[in-house]
């Protein structure tokens, strides 16, 4: 492991170079940011925070990082993934922007908790989260640290669950944003960037061409609506199964065939999961699985696909290409798990395009920005919503960044919508 003058644990600090080149290149497309980052340098509205960050350890968060290093936060970073670490981003961010990272790519589970606690060993006064494990953490074993923390903020869909169900029973020890609900986050991040990112996984780990494929997706929701509409876009024959009738029928309006799992399974030449819930594709679909069938995961953690059952289906396992296993099932069928069942956009790929992880990121920064300016104890321990002139602010500044512009409402047409004397 590397040695460096700040508290960190990567892989290889002589990728520092590779790793700025990769910075610089996404932070190309992050002009959110960027001018966000400018102003935080000005005003320094961070100074005196400590920020502990789960996240992906990609070129996006790199900058990130860099704008919240730029707004006086002491931050450290850590993986929220043990797959998705750019080795070379970690080493530059030690290496040349002095902020503690303890990230490596493919480090094993122990590996993984181990950097979360280093992350949290910073005694941090606010917490950034993709996953929410870093809040597990706190209300585990780690909650000595609650008191000194002013809030949080959670990236995903699966993190806010978590959190929401920490706050229903009345235990979330601190406010946290839920960044993952902003509407410039889960608009584009999940339906966007999940669903190009998702087919660009499976596609580098495969090659598989997709027009005329039978693609089944598991959920439903804007990641599942993302990939559904690159997959028909790729000329893929979509079927969608879901649990939510509401979102099972905007499936069907949207051209997609929704049937239960049971039944599209034995169809299904790819099977994408999404669905934020475990074993979606569970011990009872493994029988079913067609000769051949690719299945791959974009949701948070990898339990939704029931791997132990397919191990213990299958007679053998082999490395075919890198991040595809074939499992050799009893009677002869070959099933091929891509990237062990994780994320398969950050496993097989780059993740999203920095584009929209620019929106993300500075729904995260303006997140942290609004935290530390809250009086202390005005937010109540709960799960709460980025405040929407924020969420707005993000929108227009992304709009201004590639010269677009739109109309205000006239007087007239202020009054008209806030009366209600006129009518027919």
């Amino acid at each position: 492991m590397a040695v460096s003058p700040i508290a960190s644990d990567i892989a290889d600090m002589s990728l520092a170079e590779e790793g700025l080149r990769r910075i610089e290149w996404a932070g190309r497309d992050m002009p959110v940011l960027r001018l966000i980052r400018e102003r935080f340098t000005q005003e320094r509205p961070l100074a005196g925070q400590r920020i502990a960050a789960s996240l992906h350890v990609t070129s996006e968060t790199a900058n990130l990082m860099l704008a919240l290093t730029a707004g006086g936060a002491d931050v450290r970073l850590c993986a929220s993934n043990p797959l998705s670490t750019q080795d070379d981003v970690a080493a530059a961010l030690v290496a040349r922007h002095d902020i503690s990272v303890f990230a490596v790519h493919g480090e094993d589970t122990d590996t993984y908790y181990r950097h979360l606690n280093q992350a949290l060993d910073g005694r941090p006064t606010i917490t950034m989260d993709d996953g929410a494990d870093l809040v597990a953490a706190i209300h585990g074993a780690r909650q000595d640290l609650a008191a000194e923390i002013i809030g949080g903020s959670e990236e995903t869909t699966t993190g806010v669950i978590r959190l929401r169900s920490l706050a229903q029973q009345g235990k979330l020890m601190y406010p946290v944003i839920a960044v993952n609900d902003a509407d410039t986050k889960h608009l584009f991040d999940n339906r966007y960037g999940t669903g190009q990112s998702t087919l660009d996984g499976i596609t580098r780990a495969t090659n598989i061409l997709w027009a005329g494929k039978t693609v089944l997706i598991a959920g439903y929701g804007w990641c599942g609506r993302g990939v559904a509409l690159r997959a028909r876009g790729m000329g893929a024959q979509v079927i969608v199964a879901e649990i939510d009738a509401i979102r099972a029928l905007e499936a069907l309006m949207d051209g997609n065939r929704v049937m239960p799992m049971a039944e599209a399974v034995p169809l299904a030449d790819v099977i994408i999961t999404v669905t934020g819930d475990i074993h979606a594709l569970g011990r009872s679909h493994i029988p079913l699985l067609k000769d051949g069938v690719i299945l791959a995961n974009s949701g948070h953690f990898n339990v939704e696909i029931d791997i132990p059952a397919l191990e213990e289906s299958s007679t053998g396992a082999r490395e075919v290409r890198p991040n595809v296993m074939t499992y050799t099932m009893a009677d002869g069928r070959a099933v091929n798990l891509l990237a062990e069942g994780r994320l398969i956009n950050l496993a097989a790929a780059e993740g999203h395009p920095s584009a929209v992880m620019d929106l993300s990121f500075a729904d995260q920064a303006l997140a942290a920005e609004h935290l530390a300016a809250a009086p202390r104890g005005s937010l109540s321990n709960d799960v709460h919503t980025l405040p929407h002139h924020l969420d707005v602010e993000v929108a227009r500044l992304k709009l201004q960044s590639v010269g677009i512009e739109i109309d205000t409402p006239t007087v007239e047409q202020t009054a008209y919508l806030g009366s209600w004397e006129m009518g027919t």
